[in-house]
């Protein structure tokens, strides 16, 4: 046992000693643990009957906002994200609440201008947020200026953030090191933070990483370090002890079931491992596990289906090679078979972290992540032998252009250049803070949303997610039906659903009777899926069978003209292949991924010339200008803003 770490033999019942240093401890099930393990699909109802118990753990906060949290709320599951906020501060009174802050990105993807920084800011802190855990993608603590100074305003813990990353296996190099983050860390204390995170978030730092990583940071600042990193990689624990042997002052877990694969260590195995030391948490062990006896019955089951159960490690050694967060990978992987070339993963990894260092070696943490991932893809898809970049996202236009700050080497001066080619802002990128090219956003907002926004907290949501914001609030104030699909499902839906899925297996889903007729000659097969599961189906339809002529499609590549074919004799399910059937003669524009409508810059009658941009497609929360095949008309528009659309799907005609 290291001098740091001293012990001493307890009775957990009755001579448990108060620990000289106790180790704090965060917890991250309500944020971190559902956003890493099944998509922060975690609804606020299947929080409330845990909360009061974690409020008498005794954490030195809950993670329960911020992140993906505020995105997928709205967006997937008809909530509030402010009403979370004050809905669980009713259960949970006594445990200050952390939220993750993108710094100047606040919960978004971009960098928002100062105005609706300040204000999203402010009305965290009234809706009930503590500890403002922020970081910037880039490290770039320009991006702070703003969002720190209306937390200190607001009297609430500024929790400055270094993303951890590596150019090496290991520690050193000449760009993340020592020297590097203990500069960052003296840049924080600098600024005022009261707390300093290393925010390990792909699961790289490694034990005896760890350990002179803590030793310097506590030598060169005087302010707590907290270390959060993920166990992708299964470090984590033994990482955790090292840093803990350190003196890191907090870590980071999760209570067990919401742990481990991508998400966190379990706060369980260190509360007994450091029982009895001079780092003992305090925490009572039967506590937490009547807290995991909730989540795993009657809370986990509603979520199985969101699960990546085709694994069988919990770990994925493969992080330490690519380097790419859990999330990211499991949205490039959702991508990669939504367009049919999941096949393409290797080339995906082996392209990765070129395009990573062509971008400036930048730490791959949420929105960088998506900005190399869906790079990388579009690069994989897209290129030619001859061209690379052919299709370049408008956040790596923004990147190349200095919207997200400086990256720690500067970007290939080629791609650079061709990503700035004809960019609306201009083709010379800025080196200024980059909130001061950025115009006002909330006067603008709310002349656009109008009396849909009924307070600060709808314009706030609405300006950071304009497409998705404005379909929640219409859902919120009863203006159009929200769909099924962001609905919750009860532990009896699951049940019903289980109990089909094992009649089907026992092959009693349709029970015999004694008079069954024979098989007729019209008996069809039919492949039925329910989840992964597959069963084959016989159908013998009775009464007249008539022979319906099946029309062919219409044609759905760039540049060749268009069948006729009928309308489709009813709505289809989201995602919508086409509204209705292309004329006959025109070129037409289709969806090269499945994504979602941002925008049409053009409307019907517009002339174009080809490369212009029609219209912008969301995919993987990152932005793809579509341009124009050919020059001519826009004669049909097929989509309205914020429709999802598949990979194929005709957008447009021109002819």
């Amino acid at each position: 046992m290291s001098d740091q770490v001293k012990m001493t033999q307890v009775n957990y019942d009755a001579d448990r000693p108060k620990a000289d240093n106790p180790l704090k401890v965060m917890d991250l099930s309500l944020r971190d643990g559902h956003q890493s393990l099944f998509a922060t699909r975690g609804r606020t109802e299947d929080m409330i009957p845990v909360a009061e118990m974690m409020d008498e753990v005794g954490f030195w906060a809950i993670e329960t906002w911020g992140g993906a949290t505020f995105d997928t709320m709205h967006r997937f599951l008809n909530e509030d994200p402010w009403e979370r906020l004050r809905t669980l501060k009713r259960y949970i009174k006594k445990t200050p609440f952390s939220m993750l802050l993108r710094a100047q990105n606040l919960v978004g993807y971009r960098n928002y201008a100062d105005d609706l920084a300040y204000a999203f800011v402010d009305r965290a802190a009234e809706n009930g947020m503590d500890v403002f855990r922020t970081f910037d993608a880039l490290n770039d603590y320009r991006n702070f200026e703003t969002v720190v100074k209306q937390i200190k305003k607001s009297g609430k813990h500024f929790q400055g953030c270094i993303c951890y990353t590596l150019t090496e296996p290991r520690l050193g190099g000449d760009v993340y090191n020592l020297d590097y983050y203990t500069a960052k860390a003296k840049d924080l204390e600098g600024m005022g933070a009261d707390s300093i995170c290393v925010k390990d978030m792909a699961g790289l730092m490694s034990p005896y990483d760890a350990y002179p990583l803590i030793k310097a940071l506590k030598k060169a600042v005087s302010v707590p370090i907290h270390l959060h990193s993920h166990f992708t990689s299964g470090m984590s624990p033994m990482t955790h002890l090292k840093a803990i042997e350190a003196g890191v002052d907090i870590v980071d877990t999760c209570m067990t079931p919401y742990a481990y694969r991508t998400s966190h260590a379990a706060v369980e195995p260190l509360v007994m491992s450091l029982l009895g030391t001079n780092r003992d948490t305090g925490f009572d062990i039967r506590k937490l596990a009547r807290i995991n006896e909730v989540l795993e019955k009657e809370i986990l089951p509603k979520y199985k289906h969101l699960l990546d159960d085709s694994k069988v490690s919990i770990i994925d050694i493969n992080v330490l090679l690519h380097q790419t967060p859990g999330g990211m990978l499991s949205n490039l992987v959702n991508q990669l078979r939504e367009m049919d070339a999941l096949d393409k993963i290797d080339e995906v990894y082996k392209e990765l972290p070129r395009v990573r260092k062509e971008l400036g070696q930048i730490p791959l943490v949420t929105p960088t992540s998506q900005i190399v991932g869906v790079q990388t893809v579009n690069n994989v898809l897209h290129d030619t032998p001859d061209e690379r970049y052919k299709m370049i996202t408008g956040q790596v236009k923004d990147l190349c252009y200095g919207l997200y700050g400086k990256t720690a080497v500067p970007i290939d001066p080629e791609v650079q250049k061709k990503a700035l080619k004809g960019y609306a802002r201009g083709e010379d990128p800025i080196t200024c803070r980059p909130a001061e090219v950025l115009e006002p956003e909330l006067d603008k907002a709310k002349k656009e949303i109008g009396d849909l926004a009924v307070d600060m907290d709808d314009l706030i949501l609405y300006a950071q997610f304009p497409v998705t914001g404005k379909k929640f609030l219409e859902w919120k104030y009863g203006k159009s039906e929200p769909p099924a699909s962001v609905k919750p499902i009860t532990l009896e839906d699951v049940k019903k659903k289980d109990e089909l899925i094992k009649k089907a297996k026992a092959g009693q889903l349709v029970e015999a009777k004694p008079d069954t007729p024979e098989k007729s000659e019209n008996i069809r097969t039919f492949n039925v899926f329910v989840d992964n599961e597959y069963f084959s189906v016989e159908v013998d339809p009775t009464g007249d069978v008539r022979t319906v002529p099946v029309a062919a499609p219409a044609q759905a590549n760039p540049g060749v003209a268009a069948a006729p074919a009928p309308a489709p004799a009813a709505k289809k399910p989201e995602p919508k292949e086409e509204r209705a059937a292309a004329p006959a003669d025109g070129t037409l524009l289709v969806a090269p991924m499945p994504g979602m409508i941002v925008s049409y810059e053009k409307k019907v009658g517009d002339k174009v010339q080809k490369g212009d941009t029609v219209l912008v497609l969301e995919a993987m929360k990152m932005e793809n200008s579509l341009t124009a095949p050919c020059d001519g008309t826009v004669q049909d528009i097929k989509f309205a803003s914020g429709d999802s659309v598949a990979k194929g799907a005709v957008l447009c005609v021109i002819v």
